[in-house]
């Protein structure tokens, strides 16, 4: 008996700021799994920011969405029906099959394993997840933080940044953040001892309210935004100090490229290292990240803030809203 799953694809490629004109739901029928195959229905997916430049029709880091395709990214899921040597139905798996609720794959490219906790499965798309392992990796490989040291997070409550928080602080950090609402900086404050947080909407020059908030200037910085942030980070920025480059969200929707930083001869000056990275090159740490992040969640070193929005239906608002920060937080949907 085959199975009707219902897909996102994109349509056409966005010039600027993405909208529903650009994707189309689409119904097909599932075969019962071939020879090593699976059948999964997704009980979670991820959205996150890195999507948006796989829209465009020259992939910056990763491999473009092809049109009229279904997108993928980060999910979890459960086999339905199995044809695979190793997999049972009822096994969870993570897969890249995202922006779908039933698909049909090969058993070699998806991975199953055991939940930390069977009642917080999207924690494998956050915390447990890419994001919380693009903090790890960033912070820990790159910024090479040292107790001590202060440590400057812009999007600073998002799904990466509240993990590289946190993070830093369980390393004897002093840690900074910048977050575009009071109420993210209240959650912070109070729930991941964040020691000074920025509302950068509200505090008028943010090289002056980095100055203030980080008086012996900034060590490390974890590169999340971009753009005006970067210029106060370099400003406040000590000598040696180190940048994990993780994104620049501030420029994802430009449609004509924005005027960058211009002081960038600080790098020089200051003998600024800086390092762009792809968490997918970091595999090696993998291991230890799982049992770092895990045994953190256990005795409530890590918080994990989450955005659950129903639905694929709603899927595409879900991954608009991560461009006009209203999700708070690690956005995901619940298929």
């Amino acid at each position: 008996m085959s199975i009707t799953a219902r897909q996102i694809h994109l349509v056409s490629r966005p010039d600027g700021m993405p909208n529903h004109d650009h994707f189309a739901t689409v119904e097909v029928e599932l075969p019962a799994p071939g020879d090593g195959q699976v059948l999964i229905k997704n009980h979670y997916m991820s959205v996150d920011p890195y999507m948006r430049g796989r829209m465009r029709a020259q992939g910056v880091y990763a491999e473009p969405y092809a049109l009229n395709q279904p997108m993928h990214g980060g999910a979890v899921g459960e086999v339905l029906k199995s044809n695979a040597e190793g997999f049972e139905v009822g096994d969870i798996v993570l897969n890249g099959a995202a922006w779908q609720d039933n698909f049909l794959a090969d058993a070699s490219t998806v991975n199953k394993f055991t939940p930390f906790d069977m009642d917080r499965l999207s924690l494998y798309l956050g915390t447990l997840g890419m994001p919380g392992m693009t903090a790890y990796v960033g912070l820990l490989r790159f910024g090479e933080p040292k107790p001590g040291e202060t440590v400057f997070v812009s999007a600073a409550s998002g799904a990466v940044g509240a993990n590289v928080c946190q993070i830093a602080k369980n390393l004897g950090c002093n840690v900074v953040g910048s977050v575009g609402s009071n109420d993210k900086a209240q959650w912070l404050l109070d729930e991941c001892s964040v020691d000074e947080v920025i509302n950068y909407k509200t505090c008028g020059d943010l090289t002056e309210a980095l100055t203030k908030a980080a008086p012996n200037g900034v060590d490390v910085y974890f590169e999340n935004v971009g753009g005006e942030h970067l210029q106060a980070a370099l400003n406040v920025m000590n000598h040696f100090g180190r940048i994990a480059a993780c994104g620049m969200i501030a420029t994802y929707n430009n449609a004509e490229p924005a005027s960058g930083p211009n002081n960038l001869m600080l790098i020089v000056g200051k003998k600024v290292r800086i390092n762009g990275f792809i968490v997918f090159d970091h595999n090696d740490m993998r291991t230890q990240f799982l049992s770092d992040m895990e045994s953190w969640v256990s005795e409530g070193k890590i918080k994990t803030k989450e955005t659950i929005v129903e639905g694929l239906d709603n899927a595409v608002d879900a991954f608009l809203a991560l461009f006009t920060g209203d999700n708070f937080g690690k956005m995901i949907v619940k298929l």
